[in-house]
């Protein structure tokens, strides 16, 4: 079993990116498992969404407190918050930023990526809300499920001009990560 920790602010996406990534390993034949975790919460607070994605059925239902898999969609949660906390060594971390980030300590072989979103997010969308752009790239880094599986997720979730752009911001996360491997 993998699992996923998203950290964010409420309002920019989390618990679509935490469906969204469940539903494209789901569709690339995983047992997937989303979910998020939050208080009575305004606008902008952090918060966390969980994801665990497996072979076999998930009955775990905890928090995830020792992730493969990272996802920052809010850099700036880092510097307030420690995000690496209970990183698994081998793991993956994606932050949603337009400077290179690292790991504040010493994890045996993780790798980190960051990858502009919200200003790849800017150009297709429009608005700086960069989830689908991270999934891309997520997908792009673990191979979890393929770029389709998420274009499909997406296509399933949203609709009309709303749902491509989005599939096309997953596709440039994607092919970010290709490019710079």
């Amino acid at each position: 079993m993998k699992e996923i920790r998203i950290h964010a602010r409420a309002g920019q996406g989390a618990i679509t990116t935490a469906l969204l990534l469940g539903t494209a390993a789901f569709i690339g034949g995983k047992y997937a498992l989303a979910f998020p975790h939050f208080g009575a919460e305004r606008m902008g607070a952090p918060m966390n969404a969980f994801v665990r994605l497996s072979d076999q059925v998930i009955r775990l239902r905890s928090q995830v407190y020792e992730p493969d898999y990272l996802i920052v969609l809010d850099p700036s949660l880092m510097r307030g918050f420690d995000v690496f906390e209970g990183f698994r060594p081998g793991g993956v971390a994606i932050i949603n930023h337009h400077e290179k980030v690292q790991c504040p300590k010493p994890i045996q072989n993780i790798k980190v990526f960051t990858v502009p979103g919200n200003d790849i997010a800017t150009e297709v969308l429009g608005r700086p809300i960069g989830n689908t752009t991270i999934l891309g790239a997520f997908a792009a880094a673990t191979n979890e499920f393929g770029l389709e599986s998420l274009q499909q997720a997406i296509l399933e979730r949203f609709s009309g001009e709303v749902a491509k752009k989005n599939a096309e911001a997953a596709r440039r996360g994607y092919e970010y990560i290709k490019k710079g491997v």
